[in-house]
């Protein structure tokens, strides 16, 4: 068996683990130089220790001797769906994640991106990298009064990142050195320390909006499946976004739903909000509730959707597949979807939870009764990969190469 793995991140490396526990070749494309996904551009810089821990158990994975690797080939740029379904693997998963922002749902609101409107994935990859001598990428401005539209825990981070950058920037206007691992303990202790308030910094925190109750708030992994469950899991929730109100010191409104935008010369000045009755089963808007809010910025923090690949069936903005269980590329018998670009959560926990269950599912149903690729078949696919990894001046050795 030869397996094709698009993508070697989280669901893209838990896959590759258990194919080649199980003997089986993989080959990885991957789209980046290593295989490190939102690992390394997802995850705000205070995650230092969690992101050098999750490279290194990738960068393991993909040192497998049964794992042929190929950096910076994307699916549908350099290679077409329709080209590698040639090239007759035993499989093809499909683990490219989830790397575009979900549009938030307000006509005409993408016109103002970079124009009082940011996005997530692109806010937190320029508060990572701006720091660096030779950053070239969008400047993305912080500034007081700020709306974040979300509710998930990325949402928590842009909330965090905002006021302590204010927060930052008002201390050394008074003359007070503080640094990210400081504030990152929390907010409220480096004021005390040095006998202020928001109020005498003259700031008045960002807020979150959420469309739904702070119970619902997807914070928690625990089951709700039962009454007792679901009082638990919302207890939880409600306790997370407590600690990261109480250490940031932000804002938090329930039951708010963007509707439309405020614009006032080529900028977006706002957001139109209606009041909306929710519980954990609905979320309706209130005809005649709307509420006018200026922001000076918006960052929308909704969740993330996959880049859909020309070739591969797709429904509304995810792929289309044939049942939950298996999730086969709807069409085709041996191409699977696993993590973010199936789940769209965008986060580390669900994609390789998802990633396993899928690979349990191939390992028990569709590895039993296909049949293994044969000799001239294994030697045109390896033969290929390695045209594509001279390509790229890849040598065929992982670790030297995650050394460059």
């Amino acid at each position: 068996m030869v397996v094709a793995v698009i993508g070697g991140a989280v669901a893209g490396s838990e896959m590759v683990k258990s194919l080649t526990e199980q003997g089986i070749t993989c080959v990885v494309f991957e789209q980046n130089i290593l295989p490190h996904g939102k690992i390394e551009d997802g995850l705000p810089k205070w995650h230092s220790k969690q992101r050098d821990n999750e490279e290194e158990l990738l960068n393991q994975r993909m040192s497998h001797p049964l794992v042929h690797y190929v950096p910076l080939c994307k699916l549908g740029r350099d290679i077409s769906f329709d080209e590698l379904m040639t090239w007759n693997f035993s499989a093809v998963v499909l683990a490219t994640g989830a790397w575009k922002d979900r549009p938030l749902p307000i006509a005409g609101i993408d016109d103002y991106v970079n124009k009082g409107l940011y996005y997530q994935n692109p806010f937190v990859y320029w508060y990572n990298h701006k720091h660096e001598p030779n950053f070239a990428g969008a400047k993305h401005e912080i500034a007081d009064d700020a709306i974040i539209i979300g509710g998930g825990l990325a949402s928590l981070d842009v909330a965090k990142i905002i006021m302590m950058e204010l927060v930052e920037q008002k201390l050394q206007a008074h003359g007070i050195a503080t640094n990210l691992f400081e504030l990152n303990h929390g907010i409220g202790k480096v004021l005390t320390k040095n006998n202020l308030t928001l109020s005498d910094l003259n700031i008045k925190g960002c807020t979150l909006y959420y469309r739904r109750r702070d119970v619902d708030m997807p914070l928690s992994h625990l089951p709700g499946n039962t009454p007792e469950q679901l009082q638990k899991t919302q207890m939880v929730r409600q306790r997370i976004l407590a600690n990261y109100m109480n250490k940031f010191m932000f804002r938090f409104q329930p039951c708010m739903a963007p509707v439309d935008k405020l614009v006032e010369d080529g900028k977006l000045t706002g957001v139109i909000f209606r009041h909306t009755d929710a519980d954990e089963k609905k979320c309706v808007e209130i005809a005649g509730s709307e509420t006018i809010v200026h922001a000076p910025i918006i960052v929308s923090s909704i969740g993330s959707i996959p880049e859909i690949i020309p070739g591969a069936l797709s429904q509304g903005s995810t792929f289309k597949i044939t049942d939950e269980i298996s999730c086969r590329l709807n069409g085709f018998d041996n191409v699977f979807i696993i993590g973010n670009a199936v789940t769209g959560k965008g986060n580390i926990h669900d994609s390789s939870h998802h990633a396993k269950e899928i690979a349990a599912w191939m390992h028990q149903h569709f590895f039993p009764q296909s049949q293994p690729c044969n000799k001239e078949e294994i030697e045109l696919i390896m033969n290929l990969v390695k045209q594509l990894q001279q390509q790229q001046g890849y040598h065929g050795i992982f670790a030297e190469w995650a050394k460059q």
